[in-house]
């Protein structure tokens, strides 16, 4: 925080190059989750997903919970 009590929002030059490796794969991670489980959900019957496919294709959106849960508990075994 500033003296004024404002807090200043850290920039990408900021980050040491540590920082920056996590940051980057850690998005990596979460497009590839997100674009996987939309695939399987794109090519995946709808008699084979819980629930309708379009509130899946929400779910998937959130971080990296959304995929996860959707494999854990949007596919019918």
């Amino acid at each position: 925080m500033t003296r004024t009590g404002t807090r200043r929002s850290t920039r990408w030059k900021d980050l040491t190059p540590g920082q920056q490796t996590a940051l980057l794969t850690l998005a990596s991670v979460q497009v590839s989750l997100a674009a996987t489980a939309w695939a399987d959900l794109a090519l995946r019957p709808a008699a084979e997903v819980n629930g309708s496919k379009g509130k899946w294709a929400a779910v998937i959106a959130v971080n990296f919970v959304g995929p996860v849960l959707y494999f854990r508990r949007g596919i019918r075994r």
